[in-house]
């Protein structure tokens, strides 16, 4: 609390940290909390993306539903993963080298998808984006398996020839 008020007086010398760490500082959760926590935000991300897929068969809104929830589902299953590393570490990761592209991809399908559902009105592209949102989110997700892209790779590769 004394961080705090100093901070908010302009007393504070430590003008270096970034908004990222003073969050990362901020939160002092246990292990256990936070290993709650992921399993509460994941599990709420694939019960919207399973409830998106029920809803895409509901009449005249169902596909609208289902780019919604879907969607959610996605943030909030991406999300659950900053309680295990924290968010400044998980935000360095997913700007490596090896990820940049698959998270730049990821996050505008994303956002494309709630586009095309929402501004644009059109729903073949609404759910071809809910398409590649899956693709770059697995794809994403096979960053952090080691060898899993190389693996993935030489499957479909065989499976072309």
């Amino acid at each position: 609390m004394d961080k705090l008020k100093k901070v908010l007086s302009g007393q504070d010398g430590n003008d270096d940290l970034n908004v990222l760490q003073a969050a990362s500082e901020a939160t002092t959760l246990g292990w256990g909390t936070r290993l709650k926590a992921f399993i509460a935000c994941f599990a709420l991300g694939v019960f919207c993306s399973v409830l998106g897929s029920c809803l895409l068969w509901v009449p005249r809104n169902g596909l609208i539903l289902f780019v919604v929830f879907y969607t959610f589902g996605n943030v909030a299953s991406l999300l659950s993963t900053m309680f295990l590393m924290g968010p400044l570490k998980q935000v360095k990761r997913m700007c490596d080298k090896t990820r940049a592209l698959a998270t730049a991809i990821m996050i505008t399908c994303l956002v494309l998808t709630l586009c095309a559902a929402f501004w644009w009105k059109n729903k073949g592209l609404a759910l071809l984006f809910c398409v590649l949102q899956f693709l770059a989110f697995t794809w994403y997700g096979l960053s952090y398996i080691p060898f899993a892209r190389d693996a993935v790779i030489k499957v479909f590769s065989v499976c072309l020839k």
